[in-house]
């Protein structure tokens, strides 16, 4: 799998970039198909708490994009419940495409 990092308005240090490909990366094993996956992390609103945003999207064959985006104090808490979120999708597609 195929993974890009963008942050948007700072530079992310190797420290983060290696836990959101080892998080990423991590999705393979809930299902084999994903061809690629974009992650984001940016910035809501520098002055508030919680500002921190990671969003989430996975291609997948024969279907559109599944897509996640989550908000929290640090971008590791956002990665992982965005990554939690896309772990929920990731499941009830497969189930989708077991009734077929």
């Amino acid at each position: 799998m195929e993974v890009k990092l963008n942050s948007v308005h700072f530079n992310a240090d190797k420290k983060l970039v290696d836990f959101v490909n080892k998080k990423v990366n991590k999705l393979d094993t809930f299902f084999d198909g994903i061809i690629k996956a974009e992650v984001t992390l940016k910035v809501a609103k520098p002055e508030a708490a919680n500002n921190k945003v990671a969003e989430l999207k996975l291609s997948i064959p024969a279907t559109e994009n599944l897509f996640a985006k989550k908000q929290a104090g640090t971008f590791e808490e956002a990665t992982d419940l965005a990554i939690d979120a896309m772990k929920r999708q990731l499941d009830k597609y497969k189930q989708k495409l077991k009734k077929k």
